[in-house]
């Protein structure tokens, strides 16, 4: 996302000042202009996490990737400022929900079942399980099966502002490797990865492949695809869940078989 700033050479002031002599007035005028984008990366995290998840504990640790962000630019890379305090706000958010622990022990006890289940379903029917197949032999809901799994997957993503395990004084972010000068090995490994979901993202049907493109593809909300599609905000939440749902097992079947 790319923050729409009105006043360009009022931005450009603030940042001058800030640079050059960390000027408060200045550092706070641009954490106003870029606080949409906290809001923004609130928002869609926020659609992956449960009820009990306040936003405003979000937008906390969202600001605090947004004043980092602005503490560590560098004016001198050729990175827009949106790009870069994008990686830190949704760093800082994840790593304060991993802080938390803010996925219930009741939740993962029930991710390991469904998790056992899958395994057994697959090994009996030989297929790819569905989530209603799977809330039946647990005799749980669809949407408690479809929330749980996404619930424990978004729960393991990995924060790029973590302390690396090789220097605490580094964090991840430092560690990512710059895609203009990757070896050939490397471009044509995640070049493969992206084809396999490409090509597992084709198995889905065509109401889920888009909503699909234009959450992850165009950034929209789900509201707002929901506008675009005639469907209720829940009902895109609905077909989002079964799609990650379903694209996690069919990616774990290709792995296991490759």
């Amino acid at each position: 996302m790319e923050v729409a700033i009105k006043d360009e050479a009022a931005l450009k002031r603030h940042w001058e000042l800030w640079t050059t002599d960390r000027d408060n007035d200045a550092g706070d005028a641009l954490i106003t202009s870029y606080m949409p984008l906290v809001d923004f990366h609130v928002q869609r995290i926020k659609t992956h996490l449960p009820k009990n998840v306040q936003v405003d504990d979000l937008r906390s640790h969202g600001l605090l990737g947004l004043y980092d962000a602005i503490e560590k630019f560098d004016h001198d890379r050729e990175l827009k400022f949106d790009t870069y305090a994008s990686f830190r706000i949704r760093g800082a958010i994840i790593d304060g929900l991993r802080q938390e622990d803010w996925l219930p022990r009741s939740v993962r006890d029930r991710s390991k079942k469904i998790e056992q289940s899958i395994e057994r379903l697959e090994q009996q029917h030989g297929r790819i399980i569905s989530p209603e197949e799977v809330a039946m032999d647990l005799e749980l809901s669809v949407v408690d099966v479809m929330q749980t799994m996404n619930d424990s997957f978004f729960s393991h993503l990995l924060s790029i502002d973590e302390p690396s395990d090789f220097d605490k004084d580094e964090t991840y972010a430092a560690t990512i490797v710059d895609h203009d000068g990757q070896t050939p090995e490397k471009y044509l490994d995640k070049k493969l990865q992206l084809d396999e979901v490409k090509e597992t993202i084709k198995k889905l049907n065509e109401n889920e492949q888009l909503v699909i493109s234009l959450f992850y593809v165009d950034e929209m909300t789900l509201t707002e695809i929901g506008e675009i599609m005639g469907l209720s905000t829940s009902r895109i939440s609905q077909i989002h869940s079964k799609c990650m749902f379903k694209l996690q097992q069919l990616l774990k079947k290709q792995q296991r078989s490759s």
